[in-house]
């Protein structure tokens, strides 16, 4: 039995195929939370080296926010919801839509 090769036509695609954008997480500055327990959940949920930690908290403190994490919406609305339940104020946001 022989198997001769088959010549497949390729699909005509006029479709642009953009990549998506990552996604952000910002954590905003507040009224409540001590600069030093701010450290530790980045340290704690991200595992953050205490330098890199200290480093985003101070843009926090002083800036009014920091991007904390990148990657996909479905990754920054999980690290959102945990910030959240460390009592953190974050949101999430698209990069390139607005300045963060």
């Amino acid at each position: 039995m022989s198997t001769a090769p088959v010549e497949l036509d390729e699909p005509e695609v006029d479709d642009v195929v953009l990549p998506d954008l990552p996604w952000v997480t910002i954590v905003w500055n507040d009224p409540i939370n001590l600069m030093s327990y701010v450290t530790y959940v980045f340290q704690s949920y991200f595992g953050y080296s205490k330098k890199k930690a200290e480093k985003l908290m101070m843009d926090v403190h002083k800036k009014g926010k920091a991007i904390v994490s990148s990657g996909s919406r479905e990754e920054m609305e999980r690290d959102v919801e945990a910030l959240h339940g460390y009592g953190l104020w974050a949101t999430l946001q698209k990069t390139g839509s607005e300045k963060a």
